[in-house]
Order: structure tokens, then C-alpha cells, then sequence
């Protein structure tokens, strides 16, 4: 597990009518503050990566569909540098990843319907504030291959 991570179950209330799914409220412990919610979408077998919020803490959430959410931690000084984390989160593994700043993240999607990942950011979007990387860097010790075995 990467320092400052958490991942956090969530609260589906099913009936015949359909469902309500949690994500955050502001009496949750793990909650910071609110600066925007906003979706990200993506077709299977797209990756949406790199990513790096400087001071940005992120709270994302698969609505509908899976992904391979995959975090690394390249912080300067932190005790779990240099550690990747993947988590397979969606319809079947339904929880909040909490993301703290600086560490690199980004997923891909699975299945055979468009993903939908919610983020409750703790400020709104700004250019500035994010570091983007190319999917295959270098600088990532990751391959977003399948791995068969």
C-alpha cells in the first residue's frame, strides 16, 4: 500500500427500483474538502495516464464499468517511494480511492461498456496544478499489457 492511500469500501442500497451508491459525504473521517466533482468516461481498452496533482488530493469512484486504477508513488521522501498499486474497482469491487498529491496515477478500461469514474477533488481544475505523462513513460516502471499466466 502506498503512504497517504486509502481505500474505502462503499455503501450500495439496492431495492427492486434500482440503487444509490454512496461516494463521500462531509461527516466521512477520510473526507478534506470539496473543490469539483467531475466524470471521467473512457471505452474499453482505453488507458487515461499519467497524471500527477501537485496539491490536489483526488476521491475517485467506477460508477459504471471496471478499471485498473494503477498509483505509483515517485514522492521525494516519502517512505513508500518507488511502490506501484494496482486495484481493480468498479460495479464488482465498488469502494472510494483516496489519492494524496504527487502521486502518479492513471487507469484503463475494462469490460465491454464505457466506464464511468467519478473524482471529488478536494479543489477545482486547474492546468497548472497537474503534471501529465505520456501512458508508456519510461519514467513509470509499469506495462499496461495483460498479464496472462
Amino acid at each position: 500500500m502506498i503512504d497517504g492511500v486509502k481505500v474505502v469500501p462503499l455503501r450500495q442500497i439496492a431495492d427492486e427500483r434500482g440503487k444509490i451508491m454512496h461516494m463521500l459525504k462531509r461527516t466521512d473521517p477520510h473526507f478534506i474538502e470539496f473543490g469539483e466533482i467531475y466524470f471521467s468516461c473512457a471505452w474499453p481498452g482505453t488507458i487515461k495516464a499519467w497524471h500527477i496533482h501537485k496539491t490536489m488530493t483526488l476521491n475517485n469512484a467506477v460508477l459504471s464499468g471496471r478499471v485498473k486504477l494503477v498509483l505509483y508513488d515517485r514522492r521525494e521522501g516519502s517512505k513508500t517511494r518507488g511502490e506501484l498499486m494496482e486495484l481493480f474497482i468498479g460495479e464488482d469491487n465498488y469502494c472510494l480511492v483516496q489519492i494524496p498529491p504527487g502521486i502518479v496515477n492513471g487507469y484503463k478500461a475494462y469490460g465491454d461498456k464505457m466506464v464511468i469514474l467519478a473524482n471529488c477533488a478536494t479543489e477545482p481544475h486547474r492546468k497548472d496544478e497537474m503534471i501529465y505523462l505520456p501512458p508508456f513513460s519510461k519514467d513509470i516502471p509499469y506495462d499496461w499489457g495483460i498479464k496472462h499466466g
